[in-house]
């Protein structure tokens, strides 16, 4: 389990963009010696630990001992995911690359405990800060044998509330309105303030997505991916811990909808006769081809 490994600094927009672009160039770009990374990539230090923890936690950059030229050092390659979003939408503007991005996330055990316990294991639908704090405390405690440090986890807190929610919702009287620093999963709506009173007591509440934001080839990646093993899947396991229900935060009524697009074209069977409730998939394409076909559609190809 990893907690507060994000310096404290939630994804800012245009750093995903900049990290994969510095390691597609220079791959040790996070230990070089010659050059300091600070001034390659402009920003802190300390911002520079941050965007080499968030290229990992999301999926994008794979970390490894180099070789050749690169021996005894730790290097960061582009993963497949990331090849494809920056070769389509290299700088991430589109919500199905958001969305991509958010599920690298929401299903990282290792590296995004917070962002994994929060959308896979945590029970509340409104909460505050300290609701969340404990049981991803006890959450530690009893799958790891450790309690983290209040502190780290609170930051933990924060750094998810600020990656889903508008800052300037958060602090509307201390935000600079010339100021684009905002973490660009802000947009999926995934969570909102749910009681806008006083910052130490305020309740806030996860919320689904609008449905016609999610994109049915990026709806269908993401459920490929986590039934990879399954042809057909129960309808009730879709909402269940690590499944394509909890990520996008949607109840029966929601994810039945989608489902029923995905019948539509054809994608997908849903079965509820006979006292079945399943889903076949009926389109074997993969992960990342679903990734592909999407970045497809939006070129109308």
């Amino acid at each position: 389990m990893k907690f507060r490994a994000h310096e404290t600094f939630f994804i800012r927009k245009g750093w995903l963009h900049k990290g994969l672009k510095n390691i597609g160039e220079a791959p040790d770009i996070f230990v070089k010696k010659d050059r300091n990374p600070v001034d390659i990539l402009g920003i802190g230090s300390n911002m520079v630990k941050s965007l080499r923890y968030w290229l990992q936690a999301t999926g994008l950059a794979d970390e490894v001992s180099g070789s050749g030229e690169y021996q005894r050092k730790k290097v960061q390659y582009p993963t497949d995911l990331a090849i494809e979003i920056f070769s389509a939408d290299r700088y991430f503007e589109e919500l199905g690359t958001l969305f991509l991005v958010h599920y690298q996330l929401a299903k990282n055990k290792d590296n995004a405990t917070t962002w994994y316990f929060f959308f896979n294991e945590f029970s509340l639908t409104e909460f505050q800060k300290e609701d969340f704090v404990n049981a991803l405390q006890n959450y530690a405690k009893i799958n790891s044998g450790e309690i983290p440090a209040v502190g780290s986890l609170e930051d933990d807190f924060n750094c998810l509330i600020n990656t889903y929610v508008l800052r300037k919702k958060l602090n509307p009287s201390r935000v600079n309105p010339e100021s684009n620093i905002e973490c660009p999963l802000d947009e999926l709506g995934l969570i909102e303030i749910s009681d806008n009173s006083n910052p130490k007591d305020r309740t806030f509440r996860k919320s689904t997505p609008k449905l016609n934001s999610i994109d049915p080839h990026v709806f269908m990646a993401i459920l490929v991916d986590m039934n990879s093993k399954k042809d057909e899947i129960r309808i009730s396991d879709l909402l269940a811990s690590e499944n394509v229900g909890r990520i996008f935060n949607l109840d029966i009524v929601g994810l039945s909808r989608m489902l029923e697009n995905l019948s539509k074209l054809e994608w997908i069977s849903v079965i509820r006769t006979a006292g079945l409730d399943v889903i076949k998939i009926k389109d074997k394409r993969s992960f990342l081809d679903w990734v592909k076909a999407y970045y497809a559609s939006l070129n109308g190809k």
